[in-house]
């Protein structure tokens, strides 16, 4: 008997604005928990362009794809693709 097992990658690739909200003043709030670099931040936070967490400035990356895996309700990102 032979089983065939799918392995799922555990890297995905997230559309931007799935991830992140763009808001009325340009601001960024996360749709999820997210964490880069170690650093992790959730719905309540905002932030504008030149803010960096985990030495990361989102803004510089708005729109381009995601490289990231989910794990526990948290997304880890890996990168960014260039479209």
């Amino acid at each position: 008997m032979v089983l065939l097992v799918a392995i799922k990658n555990p890297m995905d690739r997230y559309d931007f604005f799935t991830i992140f909200q763009e808001n009325p003043d340009g601001s960024l709030t996360p749709r999820m928990p997210t964490t880069v670099n170690g650093v992790t931040f959730g719905q309540t936070v905002s932030f504008g362009p030149g803010v960096s967490f985990g030495g990361v400035d989102f803004h510089r990356y708005k729109g381009k794809a995601i490289l990231g895996e989910e794990k526990n309700g948290v997304l880890i990102v890996r990168g960014f693709f260039n479209n």
